[in-house]
């Protein structure tokens, strides 16, 4: 009997489920195909990167405008069967009216989470002040319970990526978010354990999702011991895939060499993976 694929209901439940206990990952697709990649992995839920997804574009991250995010979500929701989280950068609105249809938008393409970020994109001023943060954070809640309250919420302080590296501020703008509705808390650009240790405890019982976006030292196993509930990727994937590309394509156009293929995935593997993942997916 052919597999009935995951409704977005279905999704949605699993994906609040994956916080209740322990630690997962939740790697960044920027496209259809490595997110189909991934789920053939056994990752238990994706997440869309900005920056990705702007890349493949040829646009820089922070460039993207709502209509092509959203679109990007839809392709992404529709071609997993697992839950998507979807970074929504600051909602794509300056005022709170405009946050909340976003997030009613986002909501309608079957995410399964979002984040709302507090960063302005303005470099004299960098982050929302708070009570404004705040209200943006309820707006976006307003906006998911309205349509039915199932997509979990994710309030991001970015304190630590716009130069504002105050671990006291940082938490307390989580604290605040948690209490405006956010599930879920995430202070990207944290690294240290310690630093880790004590937002953790700061948002507690509330789950914290880690961005892990460069080589780290720690290993799944120690991120969950420091209590952290999910952890994110970012960018790193598609730089990843940029960094071999890039470094390839420069060694044809400044030495004439093709050393760079050394490395390439095989044409022939790819090609039996998304072979047999299309099978999958009709059967279905």
């Amino acid at each position: 009997m052919a597999k009935t694929r995951p409704s977005i209901a279905d999704k949605r439940h699993a994906f609040q489920q994956l916080h209740l206990v322990g630690c997962f990952v939740i790697p960044n697709p920027w496209d259809v195909g490595s997110a189909r990649f991934l789920q053939s992995l056994g990752f238990k839920a994706l997440a869309t990167t900005s920056s990705g997804f702007a890349w493949s574009r040829g646009h820089p991250d922070g460039a993207i405008s709502r209509d092509m995010a959203l679109a990007h979500l839809q392709d992404i929701v529709a071609a997993t069967d697992l839950p998507v989280n979807a970074d929504f950068e600051s909602g794509f609105a300056l005022d709170v009216v405009g946050v909340s249809e976003s997030v009613r938008l986002a909501v309608e393409a079957g995410v399964a989470g979002l984040s709302i970020e507090d960063s302005t994109g303005d470099a004299a001023k960098p982050l929302y002040e708070l009570s404004a943060a705040v209200e943006r954070i309820r707006a976006a809640r307003r906006a998911i319970d309205k349509a039915g309250g199932d997509t979990l919420l994710v309030g991001r302080a970015e304190c630590f990526l716009v130069g504002r590296p105050d671990l006291d501020e940082t938490i307390g703008r989580l604290k605040a978010y948690a209490q405006a509705g956010a599930d879920c808390l995430y202070a990207p650009g944290i690294r240290m354990r310690e630093q880790i240790a004590a937002v953790v405890a700061g948002v507690a019982p509330k789950p914290l999702n880690l961005l892990v976006g460069s080589a780290s030292e720690l290993t799944m196993q120690e991120i969950s011991a420091l209590g952290v509930r999910r952890v994110s990727v970012g960018g790193a994937l598609a730089r990843s895939a940029w960094g071999g590309f890039m470094r390839a394509a420069k060694l044809i156009a400044e030495q004439g060499k093709f050393d760079g293929f050394a490395d390439a995935a095989s044409g022939h593997e790819l090609n039996s993976l998304f072979r047999d993942d299309l099978k999958k997916l009709r059967s279905q």
